[in-house]
């Protein structure tokens, strides 16, 4: 018999009364609505129990020692009462004589009388004389066909025959029934033999593929059953505990259905060392939460820092005003984390603000300079009239320093329309010009009233100036303060409307075209695009932060690699999905943050070797050259703390000689900025020792004997 080719079964139907159901964990349960019973196993369809097949009707074979057998399911088969061989074929040796039997069969039933047809004497006696004869001829061929020859004979004669030939018919059953067991018995041998030889073959066939792989690339041999120690199946089963994100907070019988049908659930022997060793997960796993949230709280330990943060990105005019500037931050943790009360950020605000407006002064006179200069170099130019287009007179400008020291074109322009303002004001300005380019030729021939007039009118013509060069700073303010308002109202309509840091300018655009702060922002498209960029930025910089975070919980040492870590559930999670990272990208950021994470441990050791005063004091100690044991320091018995100890000269050098590198890392080692390098130790030794190297030997503050 061929085995069954692998591949997936039908599931079966439930039982009448079973349901399916999901779990609060997502596990598949079974219930039945009868005997209140639950069960995580599916429990089978029961099948009824089919009839066992047995001989209905035997009938002998005239001249052979065969049996024509009628089972009760309508099956035939030929059985030889002298050898027990059974065969559900007709045998050819006994072919002619089972076609005989047939034709007398048909033969005997023609002739027999219609029912309720009178029956004469001649017929009874003729009929019984017949059932003699066969009856004769059979005891002398056939005496084991006797019995049930007679017996059908006698049930169509009359039935009072019925009780003598029961015994016989039953022992030729169980005859017959032997005789179809025994061969039943010889086929599913045979059938199990050939079974058997066709799993044997597929076996080794299967064998031979399985080494014909390992041959051609190697693979990871593990055994079908692994003896492992009670420690080694708690940490197996510790690690089953954090792949799965157990709350430590939760109960057992909680937290059960989420990794019963896992297989190292079965690592440990009983049900008492899971609970212990999962007792032992949930204050381990409590610990690191802990000293999760400390370390949290120790990086925003300093919250003036983060407000004096926020001020210096945030704050970038002096125009901005508390009330914006609160409307805008009161939601930041960089805000509302430090100060009594808003009097004392606002003062803090204040005081920001003149800060910054002193630092800006010299920038201030500069652009006032280069302004008046400019001026200047308009009112040199006599083509300058009123009705001049800026576009026609700029190219006439490009090579005079003056024209490139305002460094706007647009203001350029508008002091341009200032200028012109000023000359339509007071058209006599040119003729002026010109008058007094003559009467600087001829001073002699002017005349005192010519030259008040001259200087009235210079006066006049500064005034207008300068009146001009305020109202296009007021202009230039109000134009700033609606831009600004432009940029609150527009990144407003940001942070409410555009919320994936996945979406483009072009995906948004179409989301903001219904926005009517959208359409009348009073921003370039420039500017909008800038603002776009800088929101998705601040969108994807909380979701790489999270991302970090659960690197963090996952990384225990600074060589983690990325296979070590829970990379589906790290995939899975929604910052992930959020930034859009498939497990190559997200195995870059790992990398990349495991290389920040590195250089700033690496800071950190650094930190801590100039921190150490032990590490500083003997390493310096050991570069003395000159002082010998006969120009020791003097130190004293109080200095080392022995009071009863004479007081004695001692050689520091010497003394700096015996502690050693070891000595150091004794007292280092409780750090945990020098832990943080275990798995590197020759490396993070090199960098001790070339701490120590760069040190330089002490200034001798003490008294050296003569």
């Amino acid at each position: 018999m061929s085995q069954i080719p692998h591949g997936q079964m039908a599931v079966p139907p439930l039982p009448p009364g079973w349901t399916q159901h999901i779990g609060p964990a997502g596990q598949v349960y079974y219930y039945s609505a009868q005997t209140q019973e639950s069960t995580y196993v599916r429990p089978l369809p029961t099948v009824p129990v089919a009839k066992k097949e047995k001989a209905h009707i035997k009938t002998p074979i005239p001249g052979t020692d065969w049996l024509r057998v009628v089972t009760t399911e309508g099956n035939v088969f030929y059985s030889n009462k002298v050898t027990k061989q059974s065969s559900w074929t007709m045998p050819p040796e006994i072919a002619e004589a089972v076609q005989a039997f047939d034709t007398q069969t048909r033969e005997q039933q023609a002739a027999k009388p219609v029912p309720g047809a009178p029956v004469t004497i001649e017929s009874k006696a003729t009929r019984r004389a017949e059932k003699e004869a066969a009856k004769r001829k059979r005891e002398e061929a056939q005496p084991i066909d006797e019995i049930a020859t007679s017996k059908k004979a006698k049930m169509e004669e009359d039935d009072e025959d019925e009780d003598d030939d029961s015994d016989d018919e039953d022992s030729e059953e169980e005859e017959w029934q032997r005789e179809a067991a025994e061969q039943l018995a010889r086929e599913a041998e045979e059938e199990e033999k050939r079974r058997k030889e066709e799993e044997e073959r597929l076996k080794k066939a299967k064998e031979e593929e399985e080494r014909r792989a390992r041959e051609s690339k190697p693979q990871l041999n593990m055994p079908d059953k692994v003896e492992l120690s009670i420690e080694e199946g708690k940490a197996l089963f510790k690690t089953l505990l954090r792949e799965k994100d157990i709350n430590p907070l939760l109960p057992w019988d909680t937290c059960l259905p989420q990794f019963i049908s896992d297989p190292r659930y079965v690592l440990l022997p009983s049900v008492t060392a899971r609970k212990e060793a999962f007792d032992e997960y949930c204050r381990e796993r409590a610990r690191e939460l802990r000293e999760s949230a400390v370390k949290k709280e120790k990086a925003e330990a300093n919250p003036k820092e983060e407000f004096d943060r926020l001020l210096k990105e945030e704050v970038k005019s002096t125009r901005t005003s508390w009330t914006e500037f609160r409307r805008t931050w009161k939601k930041d943790r960089r805000f509302y984390g430090w100060g009594r009360d808003d009097r004392e950020r606002e003062k803090a605000f204040r005081e920001f603000l003149k800060e910054l407006g002193e630092t800006v002064p010299e920038k201030r006179a500069a652009a006032q300079k280069a302004e008046a200069d400019f001026f200047a170099l308009l009112k040199e130019r006599q083509e300058i009239q009123p009705g001049v287009v800026w576009k026609e007179i700029k190219r006439t400008l490009y090579d005079d320093p003056r024209y490139d020291a305002v460094g706007s074109s647009s203001l350029r322009e508008e002091l341009f329309n200032t200028y012109i303002r000023t000359i339509k004001a007071n058209p006599s300005e040119a003729s002026s010009k010109r008058e007094g380019d003559r009467q600087a030729q001829s001073p002699e021939k002017e005349s005192k009233e010519s030259r008040r007039e001259r200087a009235l009118r210079e006066r006049e013509q500064k005034v207008k100036m300068e009146q001009g060069r305020v109202s296009m700073n007021i202009e230039k303010s109000r134009m700033g303060l609606h831009q600004e308002g432009g940029e609150r109202a527009f990144k407003t309509m940001l942070v409410d409307a555009i919320r994936d840091p996945q979406a483009t300018w072009d995906m948004a655009v179409q989301q903001l075209r219904i926005d009517p702060r959208f359409t009348s922002s009073p921003l370039s498209h420039n500017q909008q695009v800038k603002l776009f960029h800088d929101h998705i930025a601040h969108l994807r910089s909380k979701h790489y932060d999270a991302l970090h975070a659960l690197f963090n919980e996952h990384t225990p040492a600074l060589n983690t690699r990325f296979g070590e870590l829970p990379v589906d559930t790290i995939v899975s999670s929604p910052h992930t999905k959020k930034l859009g990272y498939d497990i190559s990208q997200v195995e870059d950021e790992f990398y990349r943050w495991q290389k920040q994470r590195y250089a700033e441990a690496r800071r950190a050791f650094d930190e801590m070797l100039n921190e150490n005063s032990f590490v500083e004091f003997w390493g310096r100690l050991s570069k003395m050259k000159d002082v010998t044991l006969d120009q020791g320091l003097q130190v004293t018995s109080e200095d080392i703390g022995e009071d009863d100890e004479p007081v004695s000269k001692l050689n520091m050098k010497t003394l700096a000689e015996t502690v050693d590198i070891g000595e150091m890392v004794k007292v280092l080692k409780r750090d945990k900025r020098y832990t943080d390098f275990d798995y590197t130790p020759e490396e993070r030794e090199q960098w001790l020792r070339d701490y120590l190297s760069n040190l330089s030997a002490p200034k001798l503050s003490v008294h050296v004997g003569s």
